[in-house]
């Protein structure tokens, strides 16, 4: 479904990404892991088209899309959950959700997928009318991931989903993921905690400065001595 071809990207004159290849098969929940500043969001960032490759290809269902803008990726099919709960404050719920699906135009779909992630997310039935600047972190975790799958993406990239949230919410956040999945959707995901991505992941890939330095199933990288001692905690 989606290939990364030799993928170089930079800030600037900073290399973020240093020629990684990686695929995500139609259907997995694939993982991407490593210390702050390996390059995990950029990679996330380079398939939306918020950072442009400077080299390498990009290829989603056999297309090349990394000459595209972000909403063309977008309505190909591909919507990005960035990091750090990226809500717009002073919309509502509902406003936020419906600019989810803001490229599209068949409206009783749209009608339909809103009340999906009410079944997802009741709270934010609750809440449709409340400014999502007042909204708790989870909650407004809750709404960055609803607003994204109102794009009904094929492909979904999620960034640190568990990112600074209470473990009682962290479960609930994983299981609403691995139910996603589930029904269809293909999931590309960076998390810090590498333990829960591994547990829930079909594959992963394991990045450092920048480069692939490991890849394989989840369950074999979950017993690799590198990654036990460097990100699972001995």
């Amino acid at each position: 479904m989606l290939r990364l071809e030799g993928l170089h990207a930079a800030y600037g004159k900073v290399e973020a990404l240093k020629g990684i290849s990686l695929d995500v098969r139609a259907g997995e929940l694939v993982t991407l892991i490593g210390a702050n500043g390996a390059g995990k969001t950029s990679t996330l960032k380079t398939i939306s088209g918020l950072l442009r490759p400077t080299i390498g290809r990009i290829l989603f269902e056999g297309d090349d899309i990394h000459h595209l803008t972000p909403r063309e990726i977008l309505t190909r099919g591909i919507a990005h959950c960035p990091e750090g709960r990226r809500v717009f404050p002073y919309m509502s719920v509902r406003e936020n959700l419906e600019m989810g699906a803001y490229a599209r135009r068949d409206l009783r779909a749209i009608r339909e997928d809103l009340e999906r992630v009410f079944t997802y997310f009741p709270v934010l039935g609750e809440r449709l009318h409340q400014t999502a600047g007042t909204l708790s972190g989870g909650e407004q975790q809750m709404l960055a991931i609803g607003r994204a799958l109102m794009a009904r993406p094929r492909l979904l990239l999620l960034d640190e989903p568990a990112l600074g949230l209470a473990p009682a919410i962290i479960e609930t956040t994983f299981s609403i993921i691995r139910e996603i999945r589930q029904r269809g959707v293909t999931v590309l995901m960076v998390e810090q905690n590498a333990y829960h991505a591994l547990r829930m992941a079909d594959r992963g890939y394991v990045m450092e400065t920048g480069q692939i330095a490991l890849e394989g199933r989840a369950t074999d990288l979950i017993e690799n001595e590198h990654v036990k001692r460097a990100y699972l905690g001995g």
